[in-house]
């Protein structure tokens, strides 16, 4: 993976053999200029007798932004969060921004961003003229993580499975069969990235964007490895899986008391 910035200067002005090219004068002008008290012609100050306020053309180009360390930033950053819901990033662990530069092909600049981002994150801290080390969770924490996502889509679910036709909710189904593809991989990275997405549709039906970013960054957090405990198994995360198909039965039917008992089910689980 690399970068190349775009560069080049802006395309030039016609200059005359040994005088600058004049622009000629347009139409009223020179009615504007006597107004101002300029003289016939006044109207385009030569160089160095520039009106304040006003552009020359030998003023710098305003330069173009650079778009693709933004987008290598971006990638580094989902790759790290994929190691790390993979178990890869190994909690504990101090990781330098060259040492994962060099495996991801890039400078250590777009990884140290990236880590930072991870650091408000609570994924990891900075360990000064080391690197970066991976958070030891423990199960308090990610049960504590399962409450909050509960008590914050809980009662959005259930408003939703009161109100929603039967129809936007098929319309979900084959995201909760992708987790379940996703899930018989055994691929902790891709299920985590599947049942993210679920859970994502959902809370769009309700129209709160603000609501969909806080969710899925808790979604996020509970799904990094706990530190010293195995991760979850092939058959934990094709059982986690078959709660969202149960789930969209319940929705459709609008079995509110189902709804509740799989959604409290699945979050104690995650």
């Amino acid at each position: 993976m690399g970068i190349e910035a775009a560069s080049g200067a802006e395309p030039g002005f016609p200059v005359a053999r040994g005088r600058a090219a004049r622009v000629p004068e347009q139409p009223g002008v020179a009615d504007a200029n006597r107004a101002r008290g300029l003289a016939p012609g006044a109207g385009h100050p030569a160089r160095g007798d520039t009106v304040r306020g006003e552009h020359t053309h030998s003023e710098p180009p305003i330069p173009r932004p650079v778009l693709q360390r933004a987008s290598v930033r971006g990638q580094i950053l989902d790759a790290l969060r994929a190691a790390l819901a993979a178990g890869e990033l190994t909690p504990g662990e101090v990781y330098s921004g060259p040492a994962l530069g060099e495996r991801f092909g890039v400078s250590a600049t777009p990884v140290r961003e990236a880590m930072q981002q991870l650091v408000v994150e609570g994924a990891v801290e900075v360990v000064p003229n080391r690197g970066f080390r991976v958070v030891e969770r423990g199960a308090r924490e990610l049960a504590e993580l399962a409450e909050i996502r509960a008590l914050i889509e809980t009662p959005v679910v259930l408003r939703l499975a009161r109100t929603l036709p039967a129809e936007r909710w098929a319309e979900l189904r084959p995201l909760a069969e992708e987790t379940a593809r996703a899930a018989a991989s055994g691929c902790r990275a891709t299920y985590g990235e599947a049942d993210r997405a679920f859970h994502r549709a959902v809370l769009a039906l309700a129209g709160n964007q603000q609501l969909v970013r806080i969710a899925d960054d808790l979604h996020r957090r509970s799904q990094w490895p706990l530190g010293g405990e195995p991760a979850r198994c092939r058959a934990e995360l094709m059982a986690d899986a078959a709660v969202h198909l149960a789930l969209l039965d319940a929705l459709t039917a609008q079995d509110s008391g189902a709804v509740q008992a799989l959604l409290q089910k699945h979050f104690s689980g995650v």
